[in-house]
């Protein structure tokens, strides 16, 4: 992505999440936390890339109806000559970095318990 592309797509992002939060009004869009913006070179298109706490399909439904009045918007305040056509996409990177934690806790959980209290430990001394 070039430099200028790169600047495009940090507006958009900025933009459409103060659009999500203060404008669109549907209940299935709740807390959405956008993750990563991808704009196509000439502009044509964006892929939003978000993640949300709790079930995200009927958000994903919300964010592509919400689409059209978002880029309404995005053209009202942003001042391209092209704004790009918005696609959605969920990102489950925050969900998968979840449960690696929790697995990780577990592991480390298993191990406490098998260590008996009056054990010596294997370590240096």
């Amino acid at each position: 992505m070039s430099r200028r592309t790169e600047r495009i797509a940090e507006q958009l992002r900025g933009e459409i999440a103060r659009v999500l939060h203060e404008e669109v009004t549907d209940p299935r869009i709740g807390l959405v936390t956008l993750t990563r913006l991808d704009v196509a070179p000439d502009l044509s298109s964006a892929l939003v890339f978000w993640s949300c706490v709790g079930e995200s399909a009927p958000v994903a439904a919300g964010l592509e109806s919400a689409a059209s009045f978002v880029r309404g918007r995005l053209a009202r305040v942003l001042p391209l000559r092209r704004v790009p056509e918005l696609r959605f996409r969920h990102d489950p990177s925050f969900e998968l970095a979840d449960r690696t934690l929790a697995a990780l806790r577990d592991v480390a959980a298993e191990g406490e318990a098998a260590a008996e209290p009056g054990e010596e430990s294997d370590g240096p001394a």
